[in-house]
This record gives C-alpha cells, sequence and structure tokens, in this order.
C-alpha cells in the first residue's frame, strides 16, 4: 500500500500542507505533478546570490533529467527552498500585478508554469526524507515544515491572485475552453476556495496559524514513529530460535552483524557479539512471529510493535496525534464544515462521512464473523496440540499459517523459493508488456541516491521513450516504514513534452547469504500494487502537470493500483515468473492451485484489521471543534469497542503510528483502499468475462480512460468509460470471501 505525497501543484501543495498531508512524508503513492522543468531563467533572473555549485541552480547535466544525487549535498537543500520560494512568489507577483484583463493563458496557465525551481528541490528533498533521511535531513525538515507552509499560505490566500482566477472563472461560459481546460478551470478555482481565499483577514490569519502547526506537528510525528521503529531490538543468544528456518535466523545474524559494525563503542558492539537481532519492522517480525515456538518472545516483539508511540516517553506519538485531530477539526469550523472528514470527502467519489461508514460497514459485518471463526479454528489447534493457553494477538502469525498447512497443505517456505524479487519484477514487467506493449530495459550507469535503488527505461510499444521507473525494495533503518510511490519529475504537456521519473519505495528482506531477496506472497501484491501506481505515473498524459497521474480522487487513484494485483496470482502470470531460483522450474500446479484455493484465507483478519483502521481515522475526523482535546488511548478503545473489535486483532494502525492520516495524505481518507477494491474486484471481472485477462479492447479503454487521464475528467466518468457502468460491491464480497462462501 500506500505511499508518498508531494502535492499535484503549487496550490495543491498548499492544500496538503493545511491538511497535514505535506510532501514525501505520508506513505505511498501520489506523485507531485507539477512540472520539473529547468528553472535556471528564473533563478538567474533574481537579485540574490546564489551558489553555482548547487546542483538545483542549473539545468542537470544527467540522462533523463534524472537528479545528480551524488553531487547533491545535504547544505543544497535550505538555499535551493530559499531561493525557489522567493522566485515563485516573484512569479505570482508578476501574475498579481499584469495589467492586461485575466485569461485563462495569463492567469490559470501562467499558475501553472510558477514554482518550478521549488518544485524541483522538493521532489528531492522529500523524497530522500522519507527513504534516505538522516540527522541532517530530518532537522532541515523540522526547519522547512512551518517556513513552506507559510509560503503556500502566502499564495492560495493571496487576495489579488484569487481574484484573477475568480475573473476568469466567472467568464467561463463566455471564453472557448477545450474539456481539459474547463476541467483545470474548475479544479484551480474550487482549490483557491477550498484553502480559504473566501475567508475574511481574521479567518485566513487562523488558517494560516492553524496550517503552520499542522505542518510541524506531522513532521514531529513522523520522526517520533521512525525513531520508536528503530529504538526496539529483540537481542537473542542462539538458544532462543527455536522452530526459525535457516533463511530467518541468516537475515537476523545479519541485521546484528549490521548493528556491531555501526556500533561506536566497543561495548556497543559486545551486544551483538554471536547474536541474533529483530526489529518492529514487518520483514523482521512477521517471519519471527510465523515460525518462533518461543511465544514469550513473539508477545515480546509484538507489543513492541503495536506499542510504538505509546511509550511514554519523548518520541511518544499519543499528544500528537490528538493535537492534529484537534486541529484539523478547528481548520474545518473556520471553512465552514461540520467536521474535517466532510471537507476532505467533498471531493471524494464517496463524497460523506455517512457514506463512507456505511460502505465500511457493509464489509466490517460478514469480516469480523469471519475472524471470529477464524479464532475458534486457532484456538482448537493450540488444543489439539495440547496446549492450555488462550489464543492471543501475537499467536495469529503461527497458528494461521498452521491452520492454512493442515487446511491446503500450503505454506509460505514452500512458496518463497520461487519468489525472488527478480522474478517478480519480470512478472510485473511482462504483464505491462502484454496489456500495452511497454518495455523496460535496466539502466546500470546512472547515478542514483542508495545502492539498493535501480533503474529502467521505460519505451512505448512504438519504441519511444515513455518514462523512467525506480525502485528501492529493501527496507533498512532510514527508511520509513510501508511502500509506496513518488516521483523526482512529472508529466507535462504544456509547453512542451516532459515525461515522468517515478519511483517505488518499499520495504523487503534483503538478500541473505547466497541467495538472492526472496519475498512472500502478500510481498508480491505489494510489488505489483506499487507498480500500478507507478504505471499511472509513466503512462499518464494530459497537458497540465498538476491534472496528471495519481492526481485525481484518492479513493480513484488506488484503482489502477489494486486492480494489478488480480494479474499477480493468475495462474497464466505466476507461470512467466515463479520459478525456482535453485534450479530454474516453475511453480508446479500442484502448488499454485494449492496458492489459489488458499486465497480466502485468512480474510476475516485481514479485512477486519483493516476495516478497524479505517473506522479509527473516520472517528478521528468526524470530531468537531467543540470537543474537548481527546486521550488517544482512551479515544482508541472507545471507537474499537463501539465496533465490536476483538482482543485478538489490533488495528492495522493505532492511532500512534497511523502515518497514513497522521503524518500523510489519508487522513479521512483510509477507506479508500476499500472503495477501490470495489473498482478494482469489478474492473478485473471485466477482463475475466472475456475469458481473456490480456484483452486488448479492455486494456486499451482502460489505458486511455485512466491511466492516461490524471483527474482531467470526474472519476467516475472515467470508470464508466472503461467499464461501461458503474461498480458493483458482488465482485469484491466474491473475492474476499464475504460473500458467504467458504475456503
Amino acid at each position: 500500500m500506500h505511499t508518498s505525497r508531494l502535492a499535484k501543484s503549487a496550490l495543491a501543495l498548499a492544500i496538503a500542507l493545511a491538511l497535514g498531508a505535506c510532501s514525501q512524508q505520508a506513505s505511498d503513492e501520489q506523485v507531485n505533478n507539477v512540472a520539473a522543468a529547468d528553472s535556471t531563467a528564473q533563478v538567474q533572473s533574481s537579485e540574490t546570490a546564489i551558489d553555482q555549485n548547487n546542483p538545483f541552480f542549473s539545468t542537470y547535466q544527467t540522462q533523463f533529467q534524472i537528479p545528480p544525487f551524488q553531487d547533491i549535498k545535504n547544505e543544497h537543500f535550505m538555499p535551493a527552498f530559499e531561493q525557489g520560494m522567493e522566485v515563485h512568489l516573484a512569479e505570482i507577483d508578476a501574475i498579481v500585478n499584469n495589467p492586461e484583463a485575466a485569461t485563462f493563458e495569463n492567469t490559470i496557465e501562467e499558475l501553472e508554469r510558477t514554482g518550478k525551481l521549488l518544485s524541483k528541490v522538493q521532489r528531492v528533498f522529500y523524497n530522500l526524507a522519507g527513504s534516505n533521511t538522516n540527522p541532517e535531513l530530518q532537522k532541515l525538515q523540522r526547519e522547512l515544515s512551518p517556513l513552506v507552509s507559510a509560503h503556500y499560505d502566502k499564495i492560495s490566500l493571496n487576495e489579488g491572485l484569487f481574484k484573477r482566477v475568480d475573473a476568469v472563472w466567472q467568464a467561463r461560459d463566455s471564453i472557448e475552453l477545450t474539456a481539459e481546460k474547463r476541467k483545470f478551470l474548475e479544479d484551480t478555482h474550487r482549490s483557491f476556495v477550498r484553502s480559504g481565499a473566501l475567508l475574511d483577514a481574521q479567518q485566513k490569519a487562523k488558517l494560516t496559524e492553524i496550517n503552520g502547526k499542522i505542518s510541524e506537528l506531522t513532521t514531529e510525528y513522523g520522526q517520533n514513529l521512525l525513531a520508536e521503529t528503530n529504538g526496539f531490538e529483540l537481542i537473542l543468544a542462539k538458544s532462543d530460535l527455536d522452530g526459525l528456518s535457516d533463511g530467518v535466523v541468516q537475515a537476523a545474524y545479519e541485521t546484528a552483524q549490521q548493528k556491531m559494525a555501526a556500533a561506536e563503542t566497543e561495548e556497543d558492539k559486545a551486544k551483538y557479539q554471536d547474536k541474533y537481532v529483530f526489529t518492529p519492522h514487518r520483514s523482521s517480525m512477521y517471519p519471527f512471529l510465523t515460525e518462533s515456538t518461543r511465544r514469550d518472545l513473539r508477545e515480546q516483539l509484538y507489543n513492541s510493535y503495536i506499542y510504538r508511540g505509546d511509550n511514554d516517553n519523548e518520541t511518544d506519538n499519543k499528544g500528537v496525534a490528538a493535537q492534529l485531530a484537534k486541529l484539523r477539526a478547528e481548520w474545518a469550523q473556520i471553512m465552514g464544515y461540520e467536521n474535517y472528514a466532510a471537507y476532505v470527502l467533498e471531493e471524494r467519489m464517496v463524497n460523506t462521512p455517512q457514506g463512507v461508514y456505511d460502505l465500511l460497514m457493509q464489509l466490517w459485518r460478514p469480516a469480523l464473523a469471519r475472524a471470529k471463526a477464524e479464532v475458534a479454528d486457532m484456538q482448537a489447534m493450540i488444543e489439539a496440540e495440547g496446549h492450555d493457553f488462550k489464543f492471543a494477538a501475537w499467536d495469529w502469525w503461527q497458528y494461521a499459517e498452521k491452520v492454512r498447512k493442515a487446511k491446503y497443505d500450503l505454506d509460505e517456505a514452500s512458496l518463497k523459493p520461487y519468489l525472488t524479487l527478480d522474478n517478480v519484477l519480470k512478472g510485473a514487467f511482462d504483464t505491462a508488456n502484454k496489456l500495452w506493449g511497454l518495455t523496460f530495459t535496466e539502466l546500470h550507469d546512472i547515478d542514483v541516491y542508495h545502492p539498493d535503488v535501480r533503474v529502467w527505461e521505460v519505451k512505448d510499444k512504438d519504441g519511444s521513450h515513455l518514462g523512467i521507473f525506480m525502485g528501492d525494495y529493501y527496507t533498512r533503518s532510514n527508511k520509513r516504514g510501508g511502500a509506496w510511490m513518488s516521483s523526482f519529475k512529472g508529466q507535462s504537456n504544456l509547453d512542451l513534452r516532459e515525461r515522468p521519473v517515478v519511483v517505488n519505495v518499499c520495504n523487503f528482506s534483503p538478500p541473505v547469504g547466497d541467495a538472492p531477496a526472496l519475498l512472500s506472497f502478500d510481498n508480491v501484491t505489494t510489488l505489483f500494487h506499487e507498480f500500478g501506481h507507478a504505471l499511472h505515473g509513466l503512462v499518464t498524459n494530459t497537458t497540465y502537470g498538476s491534472m496528471s497521474g495519481t492526481s485525481g480522487p484518492r479513493d480513484f487513484t488506488e484503482f489502477p493500483a489494486q486492480i494489478m494485483e488480480h494479474w499477480a496470482s493468475e495462474p497464466q502470470v505466476l507461470k512467466t515468473y515463479a520459478t525456482h531460483y535453485q534450479t530454474g522450474e516453475p511453480m508446479p500446479d500442484e502448488l499454485i492451485d494449492k496458492l489459489l484455493k488458499s486465497a480466502k484465507f485468512n480474510q476475516g483478519f485481514a479485512n477486519t484489521e483493516y476495516l478497524a483502521a479505517s473506522l479509527l481515522d473516520m472517528d478521528w475526523h468526524t470530531l468537531s471543534a467543540e470537543d474537548d482535546m481527546q486521550d488517544a488511548d482512551e479515544f482508541e478503545k472507545s471507537s474499537m469497542q463501539r465496533i465490536g473489535l476483538i482482543d485478538e486483532i489490533a488495528p492495522r494502525y493505532r492511532s500512534t503510528y497511523f502515518s497514513h492520516i497522521f503524518a500523510g495524505g489519508y487522513a479521512a481518507g483510509y477507506y479508500s483502499y476499500v472503495h477501490s477494491a470495489v473498482l478494482d474486484s469489478d474492473g478485473f471481472a471485466a477482463f475475466k468475462e472475456t475469458g481473456d485477462i490480456f484483452n486488448q479492447d479492455l486494456a486499451q479503454k482502460f489505458r486511455t480512460h485512466v491511466l492516461e487521464k490524471g483527474s482531467t475528467e470526474e472519476a467516475m466518468t472515467l470508470y464508466k468509460k472503461f467499464r461501461g457502468r458503474e461498480p458493483e460491491i458482488d465482485a469484491l464480497l466474491k473475492v474476499r470471501g464475504l460473500d458467504g462462501s467458504t475456503d
């Protein structure tokens, strides 16, 4: 999942900052769609002296305009931000002070051209802050948060600028505009209004104050969470490794070796000598919870994960989360909305809080019933083994795997040898080739920001350059958790053809010993998911960068990512990439059959933990400004009791590490994955109904009406042009086994 979010335009970034969704600090996947063309002319026109050695102040002398990462130093960022903001405001002043009457060309399009230098540095900075941070970048991020927030408020609340935008809007019926230009004008005008352009001076001042606080708190929340995740280590001796497979043991040993090498004192080094280290990173934790027979240690590691940010220390996030929810409620009240969710959802496909609650509860009831049945199955397994303990949350992974093996004769260890990272990438690339004729050629002479990063040139079916795809797949301590897609360069056709540079960032376990990186099947679906976002960013073809790629409503932009997951498990596709890394043999039909038959297994747990987090998100963001500041733990407990969440399951994200909503762009929007699941299940069913999962007619419709269009048309209009009708939920219920069917 998941996803990073730079804003979609100068104006949209102002909104994102106001919403606490500024920058790469979020997850997963939202592209900054500001055109990142060279800003040399603007820089040189400024009176401020500039450092000619700063890479941001000149055209990148690199292939495909990929940032020259090895030349970019930490000290280059602040001067580039300062210069970028100065130039940007000068560009805005030029629009405001234009003596000619406001037109679409000299106001709306000219606004789209502004801020290129600032966008250029933001793309690099916020991507690195999320995927390859360091203490100096973190300090810069804290310093920049209020500055950047205030900068975009100066634009979104600029009365003279809005006056010109509004003049074009009022004249919209008397000027000739293409459908794309009309939608762009509508979006631009609405963005100003939704940023507070119609407020009075006192309200604008208060909004600016809140925006600054929100920006600071979202940065604090994200940095606290990274510190909490890196702050716990389960250091074990060899006698503590009961049940663990050789690969898991070797990975834990290598982690200990890395920590020993990084330790600064002999005392610290000694801690890791001949030891094995597990951490709350999911790539480390999940294998341990699945395999370890030491229940006491499983409990310890599990609790280190779910109590992140809830330890009453200097990196505790309870107060930060509560303050953010309170500030957002106050922000919404100033804007004239009942609550923050009402504001956010106004522009979504599901456009009211009640509509979201209704959607989630439609799945919650069958999912919870299924989860309770799964608990009963696992408790029976415990008793069959002769144990007398009551099943608990930290037992779920181990006993789910045991039940799965008993039911389907299938376990994760039998799948992984067929699922190397390179194999799965080949499967994703082949799928894109069969659907749209795209080709991916790996480049080995490109400057990258970390040795793990890989780069491919993407060409269209006619051989023309489509974009650059970067992959950063392995977990590391200076990378935030989760998986996401972002970009270092956007797509635009406004003045010249600009093709994108997109990146997928994941947290998979790195290679261990002589073996290649082996993925779980969950990792496989994550890779295909993020690849779907990347395709959305690569194939996009719009005039205006701020409308390209993943710029639409979040509950629609997850659709291209989630539909790609369906191809990952199709036997026809599996056979193209699932080959044993030692023998080269394809995954046997028998094993594929077991995998497919187990597809609905554990769906009670998977859906319940997700839906619980979605409902928690909605509860936080339907608070009103009059509500008292909440105690985060008590609020969460009450929220989960209200829906009847069982003790054996925690929400996928608790309030103290729910970075999607408190340090990212998903506030009042985490539900979007389930709404997109309605779309992707219904959409993939269209391919299945034809009897050809690579049906070229449907593939072209999907490309033309979804991947290429960005936000140039309303989301439902685009879906109906692809599918021929509105989506139906039946396919989703069937896919997840929530329609009354059994495993």
